[in-house]
């Protein structure tokens, strides 16, 4: 992906300079992290990526979001800090600049940008705490995206999902799920998951997710094609990315069989040809996961 020496996003709050403290527990009552029916070692991961590209971590952690943060001393940032905070500047600006030309061809409206927060260690938001641990997510409350850059080297290390167009994926994601809240879909979404069971809310959490890599998908479009930014092998790091971080392939990995009752963001195969639907087509009609029965 061409991304140096471009324009970077003006929506950018970055705390890195002040790390944060305090870390992953237990909820209120004594309660763990609901984490698709992983224990043990392979709960870790599938902890990191059940929040990674997810809404609101509250939701698999306790009342009090289960995250303490303290106040850190000042942080000088490397090298590698700079370039990655650049980087996500300007892969945010190119979102801005696509998702504000669907919206006016598509929808005849006007698009707003969300902030996204750049943090180390651990911060707050308007949903609870957030740590290097919880992944990237997007906080409806605050229209924030909150991303500790590390988990970039989570994603190459430890899932196989390697690439400046597989983090720019990452990017992608959350946005789309602030598009959702933008369009009114997130907010009914959450409402009717707080009103049912456990299987149904993990039922329309899949459905969430994946038209948030539909919506990614059709950045990736305007990337390559009204940006001209993408280079060869960036739509298959991309794809890959959505692949290794499918539920059925996280609870292989973590050694269980797959409980599809318990996935919340889909499969890897769902997740790759969501992306692929929206890399294909462009249009946010075609990205209705909520009124289909063939995810």
């Amino acid at each position: 992906m061409e991304w140096r020496g471009r324009r970077g996003s003006s929506n950018i709050e970055d705390r890195r300079r002040t790390g944060g403290g305090g870390g992953i527990g237990l909820g209120r009552g004594g309660r763990t992290v609901r984490a698709g029916g992983i224990g043990g070692a392979g709960a870790i991961v599938v902890f990191l990526v059940a929040l990674f590209l997810g809404v609101d971590p509250s939701q698999l952690l306790g009342p009090d979001g289960g995250i303490g943060t303290a106040p850190g001393t000042p942080v000088e940032l490397t090298e590698a800090d700079r370039a990655e905070g650049e980087f996500v500047s300007v892969v945010l600006a190119d979102t801005e600049e696509i998702w504000a030309g669907v919206f006016q061809e598509q929808l005849g409206k006007s698009y707003r940008p969300a902030t996204l927060v750049l943090f180390k260690e651990a911060t707050r938001s308007a949903c609870g705490g957030a740590t290097e641990a919880t992944g990237p997510f997007y906080c409806p409350a605050d229209r924030k995206v909150y991303l500790d850059t590390a988990f970039f080297t989570t994603m190459h290390r430890q899932l196989g999902a390697g690439g400046d167009f597989a983090a720019a994926y990452v990017v992608a994601h959350e946005i789309g799920h602030h598009v959702q809240n933008e369009l009114g879909i997130l907010g009914q979404a959450n409402e009717i998951r707080q009103q049912v069971g456990e299987a149904e809310s993990n039922a329309i959490s899949v459905r969430i997710e994946l038209q948030a890599d539909c919506l990614s998908g059709i950045w990736a479009r305007g990337a390559q094609e009204m940006l001209g930014v993408v280079e060869r092998g960036d739509m298959e790091e991309a794809v890959n990315a959505a692949r290794q971080i499918g539920d059925d392939t996280l609870q292989r990995n973590a050694g269980r069989r797959p409980m599809p009752h318990t996935f919340t963001h889909g499969t890897s195969e769902q997740r790759s040809r969501w992306f692929m639907t929206g890399m294909q087509s462009g249009q946010l009609a075609d990205c209705d996961t909520f009124q289909t029965d063939d995810l």
